[in-house]
């Protein structure tokens, strides 16, 4: 158990010196790019919140192409930062280009945060196939008395035309009558006299 704790806490021990360090290169490089104050001590902030995002978005599951867009883009900001400061960048004299990369941070990270927080995994709803109707046998079929067709009010024809059309323009093809069944949420006989009508 001791054994295990000392790794946990050595990883734990490495991760806030990887994420100070980081936070700071991010702080000196927005700072040096002309943001002030405070604001210079949101951009790690919002650098690190974005990557955290994505990287739950990642572990979830969901969206995971979203989720690597977001994370390579939160990585990039972090890892440019640290490189920048490493000297390879007059902190005195920034380029106008970064200026303008630091001032568009904000509303990335926004657009990428809300994005990753809210949006939900889109899922097509097949409909259900139905059930099959039983068969009748033949004595069953002199029993039954004969069912004169069922008018269907015009409403409804009008409104499985417009499903029917939808259908067609989805999936390139005419709507079948157990699928048309599904999607009015009619019983079997309503939907037969209905596709009758289309």
């Amino acid at each position: 158990m001791r054994a295990h704790l000392a790794r946990v806490d050595a990883v734990l021990v490495q991760a806030l010196i990887a994420a100070a360090l980081s936070f700071a290169h991010l702080h000196d490089v927005a700072s040096a790019a002309g943001q002030a104050g405070w604001k210079a001590w949101a951009y790690p902030v919002s650098v690190d919140l974005l990557l955290v995002a994505a990287w739950r978005r990642l572990r979830s599951g969901d969206a995971k192409a979203s989720g690597w867009c977001w994370f390579v883009i939160a990585l990039a900001a972090s890892l440019g930062a640290n490189v920048a400061t490493a000297g390879l960048l007059n902190l005195h004299q920034v380029p106008a280009w970064l200026r303008i990369l630091v001032a568009g941070w904000p509303a990335v990270a926004f657009l990428g945060g809300t994005l990753l927080a809210h949006t939900t995994r889109e899922t097509v709803e097949e409909p259900t196939p139905a059930a099959p109707e039983p068969t009748a046998t033949a004595p069953e079929l002199e029993q039954r008395p004969a069912v004169a067709p069922r008018p269907v009010p015009a409403a409804l024809v009008a409104h499985a035309r417009k499903v029917a059309d939808e259908h067609h323009v989805r999936t390139g093809s005419a709507i079948d009558t157990s699928t048309l069944r599904a999607r009015l949420g009619v019983p079997a006989p309503l939907a037969e006299a209905i596709a009758a009508q289309l």
